[in-house]
């Protein structure tokens, strides 16, 4: 079950249903953490956020660069994530998710990638 889960998670993710995703993979009480910024807390909070930003964006593709790791309860997925806001900006982040599931929901996650991806290109 734990297996099919993250397999279904990544689908979701690729497809860009990113809040379809958080709705049904994340626990009530899930966290996310940007690098170092304070945690976003509950999975209302997580499905808000999430459509805040899908609401500034003209398009979006996600891709999982495999092999996803896993040991126990502990995950971590290196995402690529190529986005186009709505004034035309486009920005490609590439970040390593570590999660920690519970049964068959993320309970926390932490996004790792450096924040000079979402400045100006050179």
């Amino acid at each position: 079950m734990f297996f099919n889960c993250r397999t279904t998670l990544i689908e979701k993710v690729e497809a860009n249903a990113h809040v379809d995703a958080i709705e049904s993979f994340y626990a009530p009480h899930a966290s996310m953490q940007e690098n170092e910024l304070p945690p976003r807390a509950s999975r209302d909070v997580l499905v808000a956020h999430e459509s805040n930003f899908l609401s500034r964006l003209r398009s979006l593709t996600s891709k999982c660069v495999r092999p996803v790791f896993v040991n126990g309860d502990c995950v971590v997925i290196r995402w690529i994530f190529e986005f186009e806001a709505l004034d035309g900006t486009r920005t490609r982040l590439e970040e390593l998710a570590y999660q920690r599931w519970e049964d068959d929901r993320i309970v926390e996650e932490k996004f790792f990638y450096d924040p000079r991806q979402l400045g100006p290109s050179a």
